[in-house]
């Protein structure tokens, strides 16, 4: 067995998320079907991220293992054309040890949530940002932000049909800024939960607009009650960045 590393892209919007799913079309079976169909092989696809539908991604880091061993360059370009005309690519392509792994070998995973804050309709961006009409004081958001940086129970910011053992995590970086009409959020992490980034830029879209203040979002990540939570954030916002090793 020869097991090679991925980097995906993807536009998550025709998905019903990265992970195969038995009720609808997933990145992973987009790849895994592609494979099957460059060379007879049926490989489970490994990933370090679980993203939900509508979710993208510039950089996933996934895995697979082939019987047969090919020139990465061949893997790539082979399953690229038969992925055709999903909105899914293979960026990178190599061959790694056996005992890497794309989940649990990750170190630190990084998403970024786009939100374009003007009042007219988006056409070219729609599906890829958060459409947000009302004015966002970006310079709140992000010193709101700092309050949830460090270790924390994110029980608020947690999905109720999270898988995670514990709501005990580590935000290592929560950046907020503004290019033009778009304010960008940026998340560091070594794992999230399940809906946390999303849930945590849209409690500080409420900040933004006004309706919550620094010390709200310090009431609402003590509260450990998903109930507290402002807005959870659109999905089609939200890319996956980079997975660190």
């Amino acid at each position: 067995m020869t097991r090679y590393a991925l980097t995906l892209e993807f536009d998550g919007t025709p998905y019903m998320g990265l992970q195969r799913q038995d009720h609808g079309p997933t990145v992973q079976q987009a790849v895994e079907d592609a494979v099957f169909a460059f060379c007879g092989e049926e490989v489970r696809m490994q990933s370090a991220g679980r993203t939900d539908a509508g979710v993208h991604a510039y950089g996933m880091r996934s895995h697979i293992d082939l019987e047969k061993e090919w020139a990465p360059f061949k893997v790539s370009e082979a399953v690229n054309a038969h992925l055709r005309p999903n909105p899914v690519s293979i960026t990178h392509c190599e061959i790694v040890p056996d005992d890497w792994h794309s989940r649990f070998s990750c170190t630190g995973r990084s998403y970024i949530y786009r939100i374009c804050n003007r009042r007219a309709p988006l056409t070219v961006e729609k599906n890829r940002a958060w459409l947000v009409p009302q004015h966002l004081d970006e310079a709140a958001m992000h010193d709101a932000a700092q309050v949830l940086v460090g270790r924390h129970d994110f029980t608020t910011f947690r999905s109720a049909h999270c898988q995670s053992q514990s709501p005990v995590k580590a935000l290592d970086r929560l950046e907020i800024y503004r290019k033009g009409e778009w304010v960008f959020v940026e998340a560091e992490a070594r794992s999230f939960l399940h809906h946390q980034v999303r849930s945590m830029v849209g409690s500080l879209a409420y900040v933004g607009m006004g309706r919550w203040d620094k010390a709200r979002l310090k009431e609402a990540l003590e509260a450990k009650d998903r109930q507290a939570l402002g807005l959870n954030a659109p999905p089609y916002g939200l890319y996956f960045v980079e997975a660190k090793y």
